[in-house]
């Protein structure tokens, strides 16, 4: 008998409105009801092994019995007997029914089931005449059915926009994408394995927050009715995890969600993953050689190597990152020595020459950011600290000893992108009152990032914090490069999308 492929093909179900094939499927859920068998009133199934374990142990487990659940994903059928493929969280796995082995009855009742319904088979390992590893069915019990037609296969899921919305469908029909996110959990498994290795304690700290500072970036704003007061939701981990450097636990990391109300890109997500640190008794130096340290050990546990490549550029994290100060780049890649430019207004007239746009309220050292971000930032492909960052940037961080206008940060870059920032924490709290104002000041000015005054963190100050090293990092980032996926939404798996209504 010739071979009949059912699949969502044009010449099957592709003609035919979605709507209507719904209502075909919801009829055979309404006739499987009426008989007494809804599979909704399934509660459990047994599932002993899964593809992939199958594939992996054939030698030792041909001939068993086994039980495996999935989804139907193929269907071939020959009549009387019938090869599907069913796909677990391990993979896919090709299954045998023929009605000699499990009655007329049930082969009756099997023929009627869909693509997308998800199984339950017993039946033993075998392999097939053509050499695949296959399981042969004693018997099988449809456990839920689907009520719409998955996309046709040959074309998959391709919209972008409803991969991101419908990620469950994105991950049914393109398994390549649950790989990412596989990889992903490993990646954070790394992170973790290496800080406690090293004596960090993991903590939690608010989500909500009274005073949204750490970062700047403008907060989201929500109200707790009980309190009748607003809170806002954390844009930073930082001044919680540095109470507890206060508290004395020393060494303090936090994975979490923060929120930053901001635009969309392939990099940007209003909700992201950051990992922040804290370790007493260093410095910015000693944050330096951890990153170094963390970063090769990731890629090392979750690639097998410590070299990546992403959109074909490869990138060497074995061999010894590359360190230089902020005012060395825009020297070597805007030909600028910012040790010559002795004025706010000479540096204005040199922002003017070179097409940089600024605000009124932007100082010298913000102008040199500027600078360092047009022309600097593209070329930092391959591992590079920047260190020595100017101060009316970096709020929370310590002075350089030896030039007072520069504080000890650095961030951290890859493919151009930053991937981490780290200070000498300041840990004094006359200084930090002062730079909080200076924060206030700008906020009256019409800066919507930058920071308020914590009084409760300068309380803490006030009762002594140890020098400190600090560090933070995005987690999505460094998915992207290690997955070599192109954009942020491609490693979160609900990312945030504009409703649809």
């Amino acid at each position: 008998m010739s071979e009949e492929i059912k699949t969502n093909a044009p010449e099957e179900e592709a003609q035919v409105d979605i709507s209507e094939q719904r209502k075909i499927r919801l009829e055979k859920l309404e006739a499987l009801q009426s008989a007494g068998k809804d599979p909704f009133e399934i509660t459990t199934a047994k599932q002993t092994i899964t593809a992939k374990e199958i594939v992996d142990n054939f030698d030792t487990i041909e001939g068993n019995e086994v039980y495996i659940c999935g989804r139907i994903m193929t269907w071939r059928d020959m009549g009387k007997a019938n090869f599907i493929d069913i796909h677990d969280r391990s993979g896919r796995m090709q299954v045998y029914v023929r009605i000699n082995d499990i009655g007329e009855e049930s082969f009756a009742e099997f023929k009627k089931w869909d693509l997308g319904d998800i199984v339950e088979v017993k039946g033993f390992v075998f392999k097939t005449r053509r050499g695949e590893i296959s399981v042969h069915a004693h018997a099988v019990k449809l456990l839920s059915k689907s009520l719409q037609p998955l996309p046709e296969k040959f074309h998959g899921l391709k919209d972008v926009d409803t991969r991101y919305r419908q990620r469950y469908l994105d991950l049914v029909v393109n398994p390549e994408v649950k790989d990412t996110f596989v990889k992903r959990s490993l990646i954070l498994r790394a992170v973790r394995n290496y800080l406690d290795s090293q004596g960090f304690l993991e903590v939690e700290t608010p989500i909500l927050v009274s005073n949204a500072g750490g970062a700047a970036a403008r907060p989201f704003i929500t109200h707790h009715n009980a309190l009748n007061e607003d809170f806002k939701l954390r844009i930073s981990l930082e001044l919680y995890l540095k109470r507890l450097i206060v508290g004395g636990m020393e060494r303090v990391y936090e994975i979490g969600r923060v929120f930053r109300n901001e635009g969309c890109d392939t990099r940007h997500n209003p909700e992201f993953t950051l990992m922040e640190l804290y370790q007493a008794y260093t410095d910015y130096n000693g944050m330096m050689d951890l990153t170094e340290n963390l970063y090769r050990h990731v890629v090392k546990a979750v690639l097998g190597t410590t070299k990546i490549s992403y959109n074909g550029i490869e990138m060497d994290l074995g061999k010894p990152f590359e360190r230089i100060t902020m005012v060395d780049a825009v020297k070597k890649y805007a030909n600028i020595d910012w040790n010559e430019v002795e004025t706010l207004e000479d540096a204005r007239r040199l922002a003017d020459e070179h097409h940089i746009e600024y605000e009124a309220r932007h100082g010298k050292g913000d102008i040199l950011s500027l600078f360092f971000e047009e022309y600097a930032e593209e070329h930092l492909i391959q591992p590079t600290f920047v260190t020595d960052h100017p101060i009316e940037i970096s709020p929370l961080t310590k002075k350089k000893p030896s030039d007072p206008n520069y504080v000890e940060r650095f961030e951290f870059f890859m493919n151009g992108w930053e991937m981490a920032n780290a200070y000498s924490e300041l840990n004094d709290p006359i200084d930090q009152r002062e730079r909080f104002k200076a924060q206030e000041a700008l906020l009256a000015q019409g800066d919507e990032e930058a920071n308020t005054t914590d009084e409760d963190f300068l309380n803490a100050l006030e009762i002594g914090m140890p020098p400190t090293g600090g560090i933070g990092f995005g987690i999505d980032r460094m998915c992207m490069l290690l997955t070599d996926s192109q954009a942020i939404r491609d490693v979160l798996l609900f990312p945030t999308m504009k409703s649809l209504s």
